[in-house]
């Protein structure tokens, strides 16, 4: 996919690229798949991303260029005072060697044949630009599409968080007008209602936040997706999501994942290409210490010498070939050698570095997707179990067997247990998605 996004920019910037108009505001409920999709067309992230692999392409048509010929067109004019010009005397008369104003066109057409090994690391160099420019915009692909995912699966908490919280204010909305009737009837005291009043008002600020968190879920999605809020709306956003918080499976070993990270991760591929060019940086520098030949045929015309007039010209083909040797450049060369060498061994250094460390990453990740697996399975049969108290505690409420306390306690083990699982799903997949994203592999959950 983005070999093609590569030669597709390269097409852009030779053309000048166009200017998109702003993205339409979307008018149908989105899954995570729409958002990902929108993501990679959008982002500006993304977007500015595409603008280095055309930089790149550009660097890709500089390298290689040392490979094709060069068509080259001279002119020149140029006019001297006439006592420049040597006269000599002849039994004929005076004899001007020379003209007051000449002049001369050509065309050439040059071909390096030998540069000290600079030809064929150029063709190397243009690869290893060519891989790194990809593996470094698919890095910020993956990056977006974990931003995505976090966003949208933290708006959906907060959307599951409005409906029980929403599901807890009306239980207690009707406890309260319970409690107010059997207080009327005289069968409860006053103590009951305020109970009942003190509770409702100890619910209202969790929906508060809720939708409040809802409205900055949407804000921070709206944005990664590439959209820009209308001004006008002032309320809440006009964004919907279809999915629902759900747990889909997934199993890997610590020791696949490992090695799927060192095999897939683009940061490595990237790195591993980077190291490759500046090795090839090494045999250009070197190059400086050996000769270079060029090959070159050409068509001139130029003023005759004896010609009476300006237009009266000489003209013919030419060819042949050049060479240069900078026997001594006062160590320049060397330098340059040692700067490349240095950079090629730094790039190993980080290439080891950078492997260390995306285990360490894997590792800690796996740990956390094993720890939301856990917590995830602990919570399964929670919100049945406390539905089936408040259940029990209202009937006996109502027989008179049981007590007010015991019908709030039992609302609010409800509410905590429906909050604790939706946490617990978003933590797995949040946990999920950081674990997909440190194994490297873009595709799982798309």
């Amino acid at each position: 996919m983005c070999l093609a996004v590569l030669g597709a920019v390269a097409d852009g910037a030779e053309s000048g690229g166009t200017n998109m108009p702003p993205p339409l505001w979307p008018e149908r409920p989105l899954t995570l798949a729409d958002c990902l999709n929108l993501a990679e067309a959008q982002n500006s992230g993304l977007a500015a991303a595409k603008k280095d692999l055309e930089a790149s392409a550009g660097v890709v048509i500089q390298t290689r260029a040392i490979l094709l010929p060069k068509v080259q067109i001279t002119g020149n004019f140029t006019a001297v005072d006439d006592a420049t010009l040597d006269v000599a005397d002849t039994p004929l008369g005076q004899f001007d060697f020379g003209q007051t104003e000449t002049w001369n066109v050509g065309v050439r057409v040059v071909q390096s044949i030998y540069e000290g090994g600079r030809m064929g690391s150029a063709l190397r160099s243009a690869r290893m630009v060519k891989e790194m420019a990809v593996q470094q915009y698919q890095t910020a692909l993956l990056e977006t599409f974990l931003d995505v995912r976090l966003s949208y699966y933290g708006a959906l908490l907060a959307l599951e968080q409005i409906g029980v919280q929403e599901a807890s204010v009306k239980l207690l909305e009707r406890e309260l007008l319970d409690n107010q009737r059997r207080f009327d009837a005289g069968s409860v005291p006053r103590f009951n209602v305020l109970r009942a009043e003190v509770e409702l008002a100890n619910a209202k600020p969790r929906l508060i936040r809720a939708r409040n968190a809802w409205r900055n879920g949407k804000t921070l999605l709206a944005h990664l997706l590439g959209y820009r809020v209308p001004d006008q709306v002032t309320e809440d956003i006009p964004l919907l999501l279809s999915d629902r918080l759900n747990a889909p499976p997934f199993d890997i070993d610590l020791g696949r994942a490992l090695a799927l990270a060192q095999e897939q991760r683009t940061e490595l591929k990237a790195l591993r290409a980077s190291e490759k060019l500046r090795r090839e940086g090494v045999v250009t520098a070197r190059a400086g210490q050996k000769p270079s030949l060029q090959a070159f045929a050409g068509y001139g015309t130029r003023r005759a010498i004896f010609g009476d007039s300006l237009d009266s010209q000489l003209h013919g083909w030419n060819a042949g070939v050049q060479a240069t040797w900078n026997v001594w450049d006062g160590r320049q060369t060397r330098g340059r050698v040692v700067e490349a060498q240095a950079l090629a061994e730094q790039s190993e250094i980080q290439l080891e570095d950078l492997s260390r460390r995306i285990s360490v990453e894997v590792r800690t990740a796996y740990s956390n997707f094993l720890e939301a697996q856990e917590v995830l399975a602990s919570q399964k049969k929670v919100v049945e179990q406390a539905n089936e108290a408040l259940r029990l505690a209202t009937a006996r409420s109502e027989a008179g067997s049981g007590t007010q306390l015991d019908v709030l306690s039992a609302q609010t083990a409800l509410t905590e247990a429906a909050t604790t699982q939706n946490l617990a799903t978003h933590d797995y997949l949040v946990a999920l998605a950081r674990l997909q994203r440190a194994v490297g592999n873009a595709e799982i959950g798309k």
